[in-house]
């Protein structure tokens, strides 16, 4: 009896020790993506989506045989470099890494795991790369360096009366340091003047801006991470002191900026997604050359402009790809 028994439901067992071993062997070869940003912000958040977009399109989608975990240090290097260590012990097949602080605490985690930068301004200056080109090593990239040189001229479209330009930024940020030596540069060439306002970090960014009224006759944001975790408090300071804000990001403007020249973040992840996508292929990051962002935005505010009492020029307006608050 005990024989037919067994004979009756062995194939059921084999059956579902072989469906265990083969789900046992998926989940082995199911690729790891371990993500982190600085950071929760519509920008930095826009990268991640774009680039879990991109990896899909390519064939690489959560939940069949990838595993996309994301992390942020909501604002703390201390917790940005507790995750990448965290994340470097868990031996994920690549590791994301958006923002500057973030990607300077996976690095220094690891230097093993390909760990592939976007939205950094600088990475040869954050020393996450040695030059421009491949880096021979465990890194490669997406570079979000803005367009200072476009952002100056709209200044001075926009406002051809101003000369001097308030800058808040964190002087902790070598991505911030980096674009505030450019902006300095080229508006002295332009015979303009920069104020500048440390703001070491968030909580002192509100106090930073209030420094700069009856100072500046425009204030730019730079792409820094501190400052922009601010934002929702900068702009209403700036609105009520009627002093025009240049941000660094289209959802910068949605909230009240006048306006801004800089990426489409979505697609800056999109972008990252592609040099990940080639890392899971078997890529080596060391051999792939680090990226600059591809392609910049015009995007106005015309409510923000009324309310400073700005028409905007026609020049200005046409080049637009978006003119929000009609």
């Amino acid at each position: 009896m005990l024989v037919r028994v067994a004979r009756r439901y062995l194939p059921i067992i084999a059956c579902s020790l072989l469906g265990l071993a083969a789900g046992e062997a998926l989940a082995a070869k199911a690729r790891f993506v371990a993500v982190t940003a600085i950071v929760e912000h519509p920008a930095l958040d826009a990268v991640r989506e774009g680039v879990r977009d991109e990896l899909k399109s390519r064939g690489f989608e959560e939940g069949k045989g990838l595993r996309f975990e994301y992390r942020s240090a909501q604002g703390n290097p201390a917790v940005a470099a507790q995750i990448a260590r965290q994340f470097a012990g868990s031996e994920p097949d690549v590791i994301v890494a958006i923002s500057t602080p973030s990607a300077q605490s996976a690095v220094s985690a690891s230097k093993s795991i390909p760990v592939i930068f976007s939205a950094v301004s600088d990475p040869v200056s954050a020393r996450l790369v040695g030059g421009a080109g491949a880096s021979g090593t465990n890194v490669t990239g997406v570079s979000d360096l803005p367009p200072v040189q476009d952002q100056l001229n709209l200044v001075r479209e926009l406002l051809p009366s101003a000369r001097r330009i308030g800058v808040v930024y964190s002087p902790g940020e070598s991505n911030s340091v980096v674009q505030v030596a450019l902006l300095k540069e080229l508006a002295a060439k332009a015979g303009m003047t920069i104020v500048e306002a440390p703001a070491v970090k968030s909580s002192d960014v509100q106090v930073a801006v209030r420094s700069l009224i009856g100072k500046a006759d425009v204030l730019y944001l730079p792409q820094d991470n501190a400052v922009i975790a601010a934002v929702d408090a900068v702009l209403p300071i700036a609105a009520q002191a009627k002093l025009p804000v240049i941000a660094p990001d289209e959802s910068s403007v949605a909230k009240g900026a006048l306006a801004t020249i800089g990426f489409d973040y979505y697609q800056v992840g999109r972008q990252t997604g592609a040099l990940v996508a080639q890392v899971l292929e078997g890529g080596k990051p060391g051999a792939i050359a680090w990226q600059y962002g591809a392609g910049t935005n015009l995007v106005l505010n015309a409510a923000s402009a009324q309310a400073l009492g700005l028409a905007v020029p026609q020049t200005v307006a046409r080049r637009a790809k978006k003119i929000l608050g009609r």
